[in-house]
């Protein structure tokens, strides 16, 4: 009896030192002899009662703490709630959250534990759910190395030994459900780690959070959105991607258009307006930077800190849900940027957060950027890999996205990427691949296109790193696309050189064919070449106002002409003379502009053509899509090549010179009748207007290893499109 008493006594004093990991143990209603003992915790409370069925108990307060007992003699459980006072004569009755049984079954933790459970999120965060007949909400949090782990909020004072939980065995994962606590109430975790120091969390697995600058989590209601978009999920199961257009309009929801006084917009409000916009101009998806939420705007959302969470900025959850309803409901699909590369440092967020390096690899050689001041997930834990694919699984299954593009693929890959020697470490075979996340990467890409058919996963991926986009059981990575950087860095750096020496640099627009079938490229001009200093686009081009727009619509005809899917950054659509800001929307008044007005108009006709003709998409990943008439003419600067499909195909001629070419005489694989389909020089965009014509037909001349030849006039700084109309029988 002595022992049991001193036992209880330290568990008291374990308790009352926010150091116990069960409190269920001392709190709660337990039998001892012919007595039920209820005990309770109320921090500030001035006096607490019992309340069974006809009686009211008083509690008895442990002398100098906030702990209650009373005795209920009683054959069974008796069935009973709490009061208490907070002494100026004001009652609370509620619930005692230490009567409650727990709710995460053995099999979740287990397969929370394998690094296997998909709906992670389902079982660890904030739930509102029924519990023993009461409505209140289950708290979860996964902190294997922690002493003691508390909820608290508004609704406890945010004191730590107000609801302190239960870890669960040895899964890590502390419970508790609290009855009657209503939703929308701001909340995070008090984790004590075993160094003593108190951690104050917000939920790794929240589904909101307050609008920045505060961090407290927010406990979210069950959806109540309705979903109008079944026929185009099963449109997308069905969806052949590798042979259908895709043209992607990268954006910012902040900074894209804003409201009066500059007030940034809810989702509600960009929905229409986006996709008015989007059909007009022919674009089939829309790219978000991450909405993840994220604490520093000017991270522009890749340090995120709510991995289940749609950053409050633009409104709720359901806001978020209806936004991409609509856009469906407009026959456009909606990409998130997602980045599980790495993570900030913010004290709130999941640095070190049971005290120790737990969601981060501990050894800083492998768990820190140093580039980017960040930290980089633990892809060897199990349960760090399962929170990462449970969030990917999260945004897919929860908000119906039509894909991931994955951020910052290359520093994932390689133990080494932008370290010096001696600041990195081999892998167990010497070599510098991260084989975590290469494990890593290969299930997300195997749980996100088994589970949602017709997803994309895109990697943002600059290296040569073989088989990227090839499938995982032939030791590909298993990425739907790439991003294509190497081709978007060669074009660019290609047209920012003076049309008189671009001879010299002819192999950068030729060289991208050595290899643009190795992958399913995307070519890309992201936000990414529209910031720090690199200047806009159009701030890229050469030569006098004309020739700098000249030179953009020749650029993009070369982008939608040539093979992989399209990726344009918001505002490069409007030629923007400024780089992107961030923080106001985009100049919307540039398109009052003749010359700006003309490349939107251009990128209108480009989107149309390249969804139109199946030559210019149907082997987008394929070199039966592509030929070369010439490559050679480096002393004209001029390309000519063939897209094609199985039965027709479409002739492109491209002049980089401000030089109109005279019969300019190009191989044919078809003798007949011709037309331009697209100028980038047509009046219509503001070009000289200097054309072929009606009508272009073919002599018998063979050119260039070709049967016949079409000979065309060039105009400056400008391609065509040629397309034959009628064939000689």
């Amino acid at each position: 009896m002595v022992s049991q008493r001193r036992t209880i006594s330290d568990s008291v004093q374990r308790l009352l030192a926010g150091r116990h990991h069960d409190p269920f143990e001392v709190l709660g209603c337990h039998r001892r002899g012919k007595f039920w003992h209820v005990k309770a915790i109320a921090p500030g409370a001035a006096a607490m009662e019992v309340v069974l069925a006809d009686e009211k108990v008083a509690m008895k307060r442990l002398p100098d703490t906030d702990l209650f007992s009373a005795s209920i003699s009683a054959s069974s459980l008796p069935s009973y709630r709490l009061r208490s006072s907070d002494g100026a004569g004001q009652w609370r009755e509620f619930d005692d959250p230490y009567r409650f049984k727990p709710l995460i079954g053995d099999l979740d933790l287990h397969l929370f534990a394998e690094g296997r459970h998909q709906h992670l999120y389902r079982i660890l965060g904030a739930h509102c759910c029924r519990h023993e007949g009461v409505e209140g909400v289950r708290f979860a949090t996964w902190a294997p190395n922690a002493d003691r782990v508390s909820v608290v909020g508004d609704f406890n004072a945010w004191h730590g030994l107000a609801h302190p939980m239960r870890v669960r065995g040895g899964s890590g994962v502390w419970e508790l459900f609290i009855p009657g606590l209503p939703s929308a109430a701001n909340y995070k975790f008090e984790i004590r780690g075993h160094d003593s120091g108190l951690h104050l969390k917000a939920d790794p697995f929240g589904n909101a959070f307050e609008l920045r600058p505060a961090t407290a989590s927010v406990v979210q209601p069950p959806s109540e959105f309705r979903w109008s978009d079944d026929d185009w999920l099963q449109r997308r199961a069905n969806w052949d991607w590798q042979s259908a257009p895709v043209s992607v309009y990268e954006l910012q929801l902040a900074s894209w258009r804003r409201g009066e006084d500059n007030a940034v917009l809810n989702y509600r409000e960009i929905a229409p307006e986006l996709a008015d916009y989007l059909e007009a101009m022919g674009f089939t998806h829309a790219e978000l930077l991450p909405v993840t939420e994220y604490p520093f705007d000017d991270s522009w959302g890749y340090q995120p800190t709510g991995y289940f969470a749609p950053t409050a900025r633009f409104g709720t959850p359901d806001d978020f849900r209806f936004f991409i309803d609509h856009l469906h409901s407009r026959g456009i699909g909606v990409i998130l940027d997602w980045v599980p590369a790495h993570f900030p440092r913010d004290a709130h967020g999941l640095a070190r957060f049971d005290g120790t390096a737990l969601y981060e690899h501990a050894d800083p050689r492998r768990g820190e950027h140093a580039d980017w001041g960040t930290l980089i997930f633990n892809y060897g834990r199990r349960e760090v890999r399962n929170f990462l694919l449970a969030s990917a699984n999260y945004w897919l299954e929860e908000f119906h996205l039509d894909g991931l593009r994955v951020d910052a693929v290359a520093s994932m890959l390689y133990l080494d990427y932008s370290r010096e020697d001696g600041d990195w470490e081999p892998n167990q075979y010497g070599g510098n691949e991260n084989l975590d996340a290469i494990d890593f990467l290969r299930e997300l890409n195997t749980l996100t296109h088994g589970a949602h058919p017709g997803t994309l996963t895109i990697a943002e991926e600059s290296t040569a790193w073989p088989q990227v986009t090839r499938p995982t059981w032939v030791g590909g990575l298993g990425f739907s696309m790439k991003w294509n950087m190497g081709w978007m860095h060669d074009s660019l750096n290609y047209m920012a050189q003076p049309p008189i020496y671009r001879q010299y640099h002819h192999d950068q627009l030729t060289f991208g064919l050595m290899y643009a079938f190795s992958e399913n490229f995307m070519l890309p001009f992201s936000h990414d070449e529209v910031v720090h200093g690199k200047r806009s686009l159009l701030g890229r081009m050469p030569g006098d106002d004309w020739q700098r727009f000249a030179n953009l619509r020749l650029l993009y005809l070369y982008m939608f002409t040539y093979p992989g899917a399209k990726l344009l950054f918001m505002g490069c659509e409007l030629a923007d003379p400024l780089e992107w800001r961030h923080r106001e929307q985009l100049d919307w008044s540039l398109v009052e502009k003749a010359p700006h007005r003309g490349v939107q108009q251009l990128v209108r006709d480009l989107n149309m053509l390249y969804r139109e003709l199946t030559p210019l998409h149907r082997f987008n990943f394929s070199p039966q899509g592509f030929e070369w008439i010439d490559c050679n003419d480096a002393t004209q600067s001029v390309l000519a090549y063939l897209r094609r499909d199985e039965d027709r195909f479409l002739l492109v001629v491209l002049n980089f010179t401000p030089v109109v070419r005279q019969n300019y005489r190009v191989g044919a694989p078809v003798g007949g009748v011709y037309r331009e389909v697209l100028n980038s020089d047509s009046r219509y965009y503001e070009g000289s207007d200097v054309s072929n014509g009606q009508r272009i037909v073919s002599e018998p001349s063979s050119w260039m290893g070709r049967p016949c030849s079409l000979v065309l006039t060039l105009p400056p700084m400008a391609g065509i499109v040629l397309q034959l109309e009628a064939a000689d029988v």
